[in-house]
């Protein structure tokens, strides 16, 4: 029923992606013509070639425009199944999580996830756990490398609490198997930054978190040094964050250090800004498990948590905790903002990401923003668009 029921999720989200690309077309004609869409075809057929080149002329003007831009798509966490306790916690074999989302995660230069979780076929020292069937400890299996190579994803961030649930073994092997399949990959004491270029523009990442063997969320002194290093080199600098407190109360940006079990998460808030005054360009915050607000500081986009975006079968995806941005957001070749895109996803049943046509994460983001960043002066346009004034 769970793969009936996703599946046909899929086909409405894809037929809802191909009548909005139909919507834009038509808001493109309109915008060059200036009159009804229905009144277009009264016109003479001569005069049709003639408005037709001008918006091919319209859309090569727009690709230009796009060619000095760099397009970061950022999602949150991703953990696709577990072959740890056992194998029920993976998904059926056919099916594959992220394709109804490939057709926005292939839209950017970069595309940037968390990996919230070894990759490992077998093997490793588990984290120590009193009862191992309700040990959360993910052990993803190697061939889901392939799923994340086809979906176009470019940086992985590696500091996360589950990056060491299978000891130094899982650690290594998930950084060897992504080294060899081509990924760009950040946030431990043993690859603290990676760099690629695209459309000849050096961009580099690099990720913190509170948990042993990553760059500490909490150590402000190396933040400065790694970032100030890659400024120095690099025209883009991402700053990718495991922190703050998680679960489904935990939303808020407190401003303040967040303790969750005895566990210093950090002051994202603070951390952010540390982070752009050495020289980030874009923050990229998850951990909550839940969406959290945007922000900017310096003209610099800020994303404080991105909640829950491909978690399979061991995760709490009730209510806000099974809604998750993907973000769609746009740079100067400099690492400029310009502005961005919230599409909104969620995750049904055992989990797996498709598009929300109640726009739960969108929304939460815009209410967010308002209380806990209220000075902020954020722009929202349609489908989603943001800027900020």
């Amino acid at each position: 029923m769970y793969i009936l029921n996703r599946k046909k999720a899929e086909i409405k989200s894809n037929e809802r992606f191909k009548k909005l690309k139909i919507k834009m077309k038509i808001a493109l004609l309109l915008s060059v013509i200036g009159i009804s869409s229905s009144s277009f075809f009264l016109f003479p057929f001569k005069m049709q070639q003639e408005i037709k080149a001008q918006v091919k002329k319209e859309i090569q003007l727009q690709k230009e425009i796009e060619d000095t831009l760099i397009t970061i798509v950022a999602v949150g966490d991703i953990m696709m199944g577990t072959n740890y306790p056992n194998e029920s916690y993976l998904p059926p074999n056919n099916l594959f999580l992220l394709n109804p989302m490939h057709e926005f995660l292939q839209q950017a230069d970069v595309t940037f996830g968390n990996l919230e979780g070894t990759i490992l076929n077998s093997g490793g020292k588990v984290k120590s756990c009193s009862d191992p069937s309700k040990c959360y400890a993910f052990r993803q299996p190697e061939y889901f490398v392939s799923h994340l190579k086809t979906a176009g994803f470019d940086f992985l961030s590696m500091a996360n609490n589950h990056m060491g649930d299978f000891g130094q073994e899982g650690r290594d092997n998930t950084a060897r198997i992504l080294r060899e399949n081509g990924f760009r990959f950040a946030g431990l004491e043993t690859c603290p930054w990676d760099t690629l270029t695209v459309k000849g523009v050096t961009i580099g990442m690099t990720a913190f978190a509170p948990n042993t063997a990553c760059l500490q969320i909490t150590d402000y002194t190396t933040l400065q040094s790694v970032v100030s290093k890659l400024n120095s080199f690099c025209d883009i600098v991402i700053v990718s964050f495991h922190g703050g407190a998680e679960g489904s109360g935990k939303t808020h940006v407190t401003r303040k250090t967040e303790i969750f079990y005895e566990e210093n998460r950090g002051n994202v808030y603070e951390f952010a800004r540390i982070a752009i005054d050495a020289g980030a360009d874009v923050v990229l915050g998850h951990g909550p498990h839940v969406t959290r607000a945007i922000d900017s500081y310096k003209g610099k986009f800020i994303a404080y948590s991105m909640g829950n975006f491909c978690t399979y079968g061991r995760f709490n995806l009730n209510g806000v905790s099974g809604m998750a941005p993907l973000f769609q957001l746009r740079l100067t070749k400099k690492g400029e903002f310009v502005d961005g895109r919230i599409i909104a996803t969620k995750q049904l049943g055992e989990g797996g990401p498709v598009l929300d046509e109640t726009n739960g994460a969108l929304e939460q983001i815009k209410t967010l923003t308002g209380t806990d960043i209220p000075e902020l002066k954020v722009e929202y346009g349609e489908n989603g668009r943001f800027k900020f004034n």
